[in-house]
């Protein structure tokens, strides 16, 4: 028993019917492992996260789990890495994908709770991402200052800690009716994702900091810190959270027949394999667009860019795990 352990709690508002009653839920379990009082701070508009995990950790907690998203997710670890406070997940949202990616429970807050109130501390990696919202934007910089040990992150980078991408799949984030995904939960994105099927694709410039760019055409490209989606498919079976490595894929596919295949090479578990699908590992992946199209950070929509540059924090960042 130790009562003056206590739990941070920054939880989004609008995810809850009933918040008063998610609250007092956390606070028996906290009671019942014999910690304090948990400190629940929530999210804003204009904040999703940052700040109020800081104003957690200014209050002295031990823990900070975000209660929401994954965008909430998002946030706190965005203001918990370099530091040793670990982040606890809380299933609050759709895709709970790192909770997922980390085999965590992810349908009651219950158990999720009494993981983190529990379980052991790992260090993962985090992935940083730069989004190019013109052309100018995307040439490489020069003499840019580097990041130093104090400050990992450059003022134009944000983190993201499952996977980062640009094409299909940010459309499907951005078309995705949100009273839809309330009643039916994450197969809302794949009635979202039929409609998006039979775009055109773009032509894309991708560069892993070796050897000449790659240039084809594709529908989208993501890029990973961990592989594993909704519904158990593993998109990218041999990305690791904590290998220091960014694992990206190219989904290439022309047509209904070319989709088909794509979704037998994700449902064999890529033993079948298919050409429509391009693999790649780095620690730092860049990727840029001739036109604006659509991209998303983590599942947050952020609008038409030229594209983006990754790359890799390792074991930046500490969670409580099993």
């Amino acid at each position: 028993m130790n009562p003056s352990r206590r739990l941070g709690v920054v939880v989004n508002p609008i995810k809850f019917d009933d918040l008063a009653d998610v609250k007092e839920q956390i606070a028996k379990v906290c009671a019942d492992h014999g910690w304090g009082e948990p400190v629940f701070v929530e999210t804003t508009e204009e904040d999703p996260g940052v700040g109020q995990a800081h104003e957690a950790l200014e209050a002295g907690v031990d823990i900070v789990c975000p209660l929401g998203g994954d965008g909430t997710v998002r946030a706190v670890a965005t203001a918990l890495v370099g530091t040793d406070t670990p982040m606890g997940l809380l299933p609050g949202g759709t895709g709970n994908l790192l909770a997922r990616n980390l085999d965590l429970p992810v349908e009651k807050i219950g158990d999720a709770l009494d993981v983190v109130l529990t379980g052991t501390d790992r260090r993962i990696d985090v992935g940083l991402v730069t989004l190019f919202p013109d052309s100018k934007s995307a040439e490489p910089l020069k003499g840019d200052d580097p990041p130093t040990e104090e400050d990992p992150r450059r003022d134009d980078e944000e983190v993201f800690l499952v996977m980062t991408g640009i094409g299909v799949d940010a459309e499907v984030m951005a078309n995705t009716n949100e009273k839809v995904k309330g009643v039916l939960g994450w197969p809302a994105y794949v009635f979202a994702g039929i409609s998006r099927m039979f775009t055109r694709g773009f032509m894309v410039e991708l560069s892993t900091g070796g050897g000449d760019p790659q240039i084809q055409h594709a529908r989208s490209v993501i890029v990973g810190n961990c592989g594993k989606l909704q519904g158990n498919v593993e998109l990218m079976p041999d990305a690791k959270l904590d290998d220091g490595i960014l694992d990206g894929v190219i989904l290439a596919p022309k047509g209904a027949f070319g989709w088909g295949a794509v979704a037998a090479d994700l449902a064999s578990r890529h033993r079948r394999g298919h050409r429509q699908i391009v693999r790649m590992t780095s620690p730092a992946i860049r990727v840029t667009t001739g036109a604006p199209v659509e991209t998303q950070v983590d599942g947050d929509p952020k609008g038409e860019q030229y594209g983006l540059s990754t790359r890799i924090l390792p074991k930046a960042l500490v969670v409580r795990v099993r």
